[in-house]
């Protein structure tokens, strides 16, 4: 299982605000807007416009919380991921036997981790527990550790911008510091950190795998000027050549096929070179790749 290792520290490129370089009028980047003592005014390509800027007060996003020691394969865990999946795709799981000691165990275990949650998913849409854990038994995946740094004025920018994660799956470690939020309601909420509990989202990638049932929502990292931010994200995809389309029973439970088969190779390349990421990415990557005639 190939695993690749990247970092990111403070805005990423891809989901940085739209810059009007040619009226730039802000001091140079060699003085960085993350960190207080050296600026204390935003270089303006940082600044995001007024409906994406982050809120003072965002309330919190009630989301479930499961034991992964007691609540495994249990109907009552079933109806609180279905629930939360098919609303904004945001749960929290607790004693899931990760350490974070050494790096590549850490890895491996969050590779075994994401099955058994594989797993929980196929039984909340009523598919064979198996299903999705074959599916992904062999995966292409990518562990990312975040740095957001202090800013000095946290109401202009952001850590990171919008956006709805392509991957299937995503586990995030927060540290202690709230920086997490989510798009419901078309409200802005907050997703706290609780000691030794991962978040765990669902990415556009197995939006499709369950034909729309289950949502991949958008979110992002805010920064504040007291307390600088670290997360560790590991985002499971499929093996580059696995055909991604929805098992036959959710197929026959919904009607109709929402997206054509796709590899995600395919859906990678879309999301970085021809789309940014947000809540209509998969129905824009389905005309896509029917316009291109680009079928598998």
């Amino acid at each position: 299982m190939p695993i690749i290792c990247v970092t990111t520290s403070s805005a990423e490129k891809e989901h940085e605000p739209k810059q009007d370089l040619d009226n730039d009028q802000s001091p140079p980047l060699n003085s960085n807007p993350f960190l207080p003592n050296l600026q204390s005014q935003i270089p303006n390509q940082f600044i995001w416009p007024d409906e994406e800027k982050p809120s003072i007060d965002t309330p919190e996003l009630n989301v479930p919380l499961l034991d992964l020691s007691t609540q495994v394969s249990t109907p009552d865990a079933s109806r609180l991921i279905a629930e939360a999946c098919t609303k904004h795709g945001f749960f929290l799981v607790i004693n899931h036997g990760v350490s974070e000691k050494v790096f590549q165990d850490y890895c491996d275990a969050m590779s075994s981790l994401s099955l058994n949650i594989m797993e929980l998913l196929g039984l909340s849409l009523g598919v064979n527990r198996e299903y999705f854990r074959g599916f992904f038994e062999e995966n292409d995946s990518i562990m990312r550790l975040n740095h957001y740094p202090l800013c000095a004025q946290p109401d202009l920018t952001l850590g990171t911008g919008p956006h709805c994660d392509p991957t299937s799956l995503t586990i995030l470690h927060q540290d202690h510091v709230s920086g997490l939020q989510v798009l419901v309601d078309n409200q802005w909420r907050s997703i706290l950190p609780i000691p030794n509990a991962f978040v765990v989202n669902i990415g556009d990638t197995f939006m499709a795998l369950s034909n729309g049932i289950f949502k991949s929502c958008l979110h992002r990292a805010v920064v504040n000027r007291e307390c600088a931010r670290r997360s560790m994200a590991f985002f499971l995809c499929p093996k580059k050549d696995k055909v991604v389309k929805p098992p036959s029973e959710i197929v026959e439970k919904t009607g109709e096929r929402r997206y054509p088969d796709f590899t995600w190779p395919m859906f990678l390349e879309f999301t970085q070179n021809h789309y940014r990421s947000d809540f209509s990415t998969l129905d824009s990557f389905a005309s896509w790749v029917i316009a291109n005639k680009n079928p598998i």
